[in-house]
């Protein structure tokens, strides 16, 4: 069974985002998270997390896309 060790989650507007632990630094070091953990500027987290955490949530990014059918 695949696990998720090293990941960290921040929420998002529709859900839980599964992040490397470099990508969960950086994303801490902007200080793009409010007090409870979550992102309200979801553009800015795209454009700070690697390839491999975008495909990784790539279901959740089409859906606060909006391009999730």
């Amino acid at each position: 069974m695949a696990r998720s060790t090293g990941r960290k989650t921040v929420g998002v507007s529709r859900g839980l985002m599964m992040l490397c632990e470099t990508c969960y630094a950086q994303v801490m070091a902007d200080k793009l998270t409010d007090e409870k953990n979550f992102v309200a500027d979801a553009d800015t987290l795209f454009d700070t997390i690697c390839f491999g955490c975008t495909d990784s949530n790539r279901t959740l990014i089409d859906q606060m896309a909006g391009s999730y059918e």
